[in-house]
């Protein structure tokens, strides 16, 4: 079935304008700013600046340095080629687990604001659960530095407006054929994104389908040209969602109707009190961020496991 011909029928049954109700710009990241991470009182200020991450759990960006520093995995910057023989390549982190066995690959979507040693870090912990975790530099060749760390958040959403879905898409597509036919690898993979990345979940696995194994979305929307191709998606999606977060929220009637409209399987967790990034600001909105992420993380590696194998 084609894409127009499918999204003609989902128009026909009323299905179409459930994915398209609520309107996203162009660039449906515009107005999106890094969430302010001070705690809004002096008790909260001294325990964020106290806590730790659990054991168990990805570090959150105030802590992702000194985590990627003391960990015992092996990561490197890899350049991929597009194609056997392309000149064009994409550069990346892989971590690799410490396990005896070959292991599933997860590819890990950086937010608007590029690869961060955050995204790095989340990379390492889905090693230390044993799997491959390839995160893939989507500024790569748009940007001098080497390193998003080396860019303002605001330097690095200004860089990724240059970055195009088609080049992205290629780019990821190339990363996940080539990570699952390492000799360590066990040939299955899946993705996890957050924010943009959330949304670029959705995309990868609509292009991949049946090639793709499970999806994982923090806080990210369906993109309104990828709805009416949703029929192509194989993969099983969970998705985490803060529950403060009602720009992205107020898409998830919309994208749930749609994809229990067609059969396929979403499983959406709302997060009381969590804003958006709450996986990266752990330390935010008063213990709500914490919560939510003590919450998401263990069902993200237990759905990984179900779906790629442990």
């Amino acid at each position: 079935m084609t894409r127009s011909h499918t999204a003609r029928l989902l128009l026909a049954a009323g299905l179409l304008p459930l994915a398209a109700c609520v309107r996203r710009p162009a660039d449906e990241h515009a107005g999106h700013v890094a969430p302010a991470t001070a705690p809004t009182s002096t008790t909260a200020a001294a325990t964020a600046a106290s806590l730790q991450p659990a054991a168990g759990m990805p570090a959150s960006a105030a802590h992702a340095s000194a985590r990627l520093a003391q960990s015992p995995r092996h990561g490197e910057w890899v350049m991929v080629p597009l194609a056997p023989g392309s000149a064009d390549s994409v550069r990346a982190w892989i971590v690799y687990p410490e396990r005896a066995t070959k292991a599933p690959v997860v590819i890990v979507v950086h937010e608007i604001f590029g690869l961060t040693t955050w995204v790095r870090s989340v990379a390492d912990q889905l090693a230390a659960e044993g799997f491959i975790a390839v995160a893939p530099d989507y500024l790569t060749g748009l940007v001098a530095s080497t390193s998003a760390d080396n860019l303002s958040m605001e330097e690095g959403r200004a860089a990724m407006q240059k970055v195009s879905v088609e080049t992205a898409t290629r780019q990821t597509q190339a990363l996940a054929q080539w990570a699952s036919t390492l000799p360590a690898a066990s040939g299955r993979w899946g993705i996890v994104g957050f924010c943009w990345g959330g949304s670029m979940v959705w995309r990868q696995a609509v292009a991949a389908g049946e090639r793709a194994g499970a999806g994982v979305v923090y806080y990210g929307t369906l993109p309104n040209d990828v709805a009416p191709a949703l029929a192509n998606l194989r993969a099983p999606i969970l998705g985490h969602y803060g529950g403060n977060d009602a720009r992205v929220n107020a898409t998830l009637p919309s994208t749930d109707s749609l994809a229990r409209s067609l059969g396929k399987s979403y499983e959406k967790h709302v997060h009381e009190g969590a804003g958006h990034g709450f996986l990266r600001q752990q330390e935010g909105m008063e213990g709500a961020n914490m919560r939510a992420s003590e919450a998401a993380w263990p069902r993200t590696i237990a759905f990984f496991r179900q779906h790629l194998g442990a």
